[in-house]
């Protein structure tokens, strides 16, 4: 017997929490050997772990994550750290959670104690009501190869990043995206007929410079073991002077994520430590439930929309060339040649018009775009928004500007110098190849 089990209720599957009156059914159950509970309390209690040691090298990453999850679940909800190794005051310190807060902390313990019991972690799949999301977007298959792949880049340590405020962020699980997906089920039906089901991991709160970088060392071992590749090794990412490690750092950044306006006064945009303060102190009031406050997790089209499980993500059209995807509500394609101030503009006003075809929709940042080039050269291989090929755009990434010198970040895969590009743009410059990529922020 299991020293955890989840709470049985038919209602424990909806997405919506369940009334706080305290009943025999809404308790985490617990119970069996006190000696297992013991071991549960200190493995969770002790930073450094007796408990973590003994188990296999290669499972104890796995280990420090399940075990930050629990802490930042009671932490969250208000649960002594205390009562997950006494049964008793587990059932008092959990009556009033929800039904759906109760199957998740029931859920993360019974993994923890099967990885203690066993040594491993334990093979299952999704949740039976969460099965059907992650067939409807590929998500497993998405989200392993993601995490692969950032693991190899070097992003990824132990299942988490370094912020450039110094604090550690866990990479978002596939239940919770697969959680985060069926909460939204019924506002994203609208963009999974457009073809919104690309999945895109960025790591947010790591420093733009950093991640620059990252990307300079992917493109030359991906020259390594694809030697046709045409890159150029003294400079196979060109950065614009704004593009330094101040950019995004620092006591005056300069760039402004999530801007309304194009201008130095008056944006509305905030800069990344600013964002990832918001984010730490709405879950710690329990306000969001933002478990990956360090990433954001995107959907976009993939690289052909009409066919969901194409590889890579979908071109800038040149204008005239675009195709409209969705039958429940049809949207024409965000083709090439105007400013980005008019990309903007038409984003916003979505983002208030339910009935827009672009509602819900965000421009991308440089840490968005720099992962989705790396994704898409690893899945297609061939370089993303390679704009001189005659049918593709370079990419305004409207999600974040410049105050100081009010410019708009451009990016590109420059053929002729066979370089990747990060440059700049000015708001109200229009050119012909140029246009924008939006995402789904979920």
């Amino acid at each position: 017997m299991t020293l955890f089990s989840r709470p049985t209720s038919e209602s424990a599957h909806l997405a919506t929490p369940m009334e706080t009156n305290p009943s025999s059914d809404r308790h985490l159950r617990t119970g069996g050997d006190p000696a297992s509970s013991a071991l549960l309390g200190e493995a969770i209690m002790d930073s450094v772990s007796s408990v973590c040691d003994s188990l296999p090298k290669e499972h104890r990453a796995h280990f420090e994550t399940l075990r930050q999850e629990i802490i930042d679940f009671t932490e969250a909800h208000k649960i002594p750290r205390e009562s997950l190794g006494k049964p008793d005051l587990l059932r008092e310190a959990t009556h009033k959670l929800s039904i759906q807060d109760l199957e998740r902390l029931a859920l993360l313990l019974e993994r923890f104690e099967y990885l203690l019991k066993n040594g491993e972690p334990k093979e299952e799949k999704l949740p039976e009501y969460l099965q059907e999301i992650e067939r409807l977007y590929r998500l497993r298959e998405q989200y392993d190869f993601q995490v692969s792949l950032l693991e190899q880049v070097g992003i990824l340590k132990d299942k988490a990043i370094l912020g450039i405020n110094g604090c550690k962020y866990p990479i978002p699980t596939l239940e919770q995206i697969a959680q985060k997906l069926y909460e939204q089920r019924e506002t994203l039906e609208t963009k999974r007929d457009q073809g919104f089901t690309k999945l895109l991991l960025v790591p947010f709160g790591m420093s733009l410079d950093g991640l620059a970088e990252i990307l300079e060392q992917f493109l030359l071992s991906y020259k390594k073991s694809h030697p046709s590749f045409n890159l150029s090794l003294s400079q196979p990412l060109y950065r614009w002077r704004t593009y330094s490690a101040t950019a995004d750092a620092g006591n005056l950044p300069r760039l402004v994520y999530y801007p309304r306006s194009f201008t130095e006064y008056g944006h509305q945009g905030k800069i990344k430590r600013q964002i990832l303060l918001e984010r730490e102190e709405a879950w710690k009031q329990n306000l969001d439930d933002n478990s990956w406050k360090g990433w954001t997790v995107h959907l976009l089209q993939p690289s052909d929309p009409s066919n969901l499980d194409s590889k890579g993500f979908a071109p800038i059209p040149r204008k005239g060339h675009g195709t409209p995807q969705g039958d429940l509500v049809p949207r024409p394609p965000l083709e090439a040649g105007k400013t980005p101030n008019e990309y903007l503009s038409i984003l916003q006003k979505a983002q208030e018009d339910e009935d827009s075809p672009y509602h819900g929709e965000t421009g991308m940042t440089p840490e968005d775009w720099i992962m989705a080039f790396m994704i898409h050269l690893a899945e297609t291989e061939k370089p993303l928004d390679d704009y001189e090929n005659g049918a593709e755009g370079s990419s305004l990434l409207t999600g974040a500007f410049f105050r100081f010198t009010v410019d708009v970040p451009v990016a590109c895969w420059f053929q002729s110098n066979s370089q990747a590009c990060l440059h700049i743009h000015i708001p109200d410059q229009r050119i012909w190849y140029t246009g924008v990529r939006s995402s789904v922020i979920i």
